[in-house]
């Protein structure tokens, strides 16, 4: 069984970074797709990036691209979420989520870490 472990969030003002991590215990998950989503409050659950087993392929919601990037270290079985240029409605709370194949449903998923963007 995979566990996720998300941190990285917190205050942020408008205009600033913040870098996630999502850290997975359990076993390796090198031979999944991670994805990252957000849930900002009365709204429903959103993509927002996804990276491939290899980290050859990448994939953002239009969203927050050009301003997000996603990465993964498989040695240290750590994906990562590089946020700049944060934005108001980027408040969220942030979730991993691991895949085994690219078709398939995220089915294993962290507990998140909220994000806060003040104007």
């Amino acid at each position: 069984q995979v566990q996720l472990v998300e941190s990285g969030g917190g205050l942020m003002q408008a205009g600033g970074s913040l870098s996630l991590s999502c850290a997975a215990s359990g076993r390796t998950i090198n031979n999944y797709d991670v994805g990252w989503f957000r849930q900002a409050p009365g709204k429903e659950r959103e993509f927002v990036a996804s990276i491939t087993t290899s980290g050859f392929s990448t994939y953002y919601a239009d969203s927050i691209k050009g301003r997000f990037t996603i990465s993964r270290d498989n040695a240290k079985n750590t994906v990562y979420l590089q946020m700049n240029n944060l934005k108001p409605e980027d408040t969220a709370v942030y979730y991993c989520a691991v895949r085994r194949s690219p078709r398939g449903a995220y089915d294993t998923w962290g507990q998140g870490t909220q994000v806060t963007v003040s104007s």
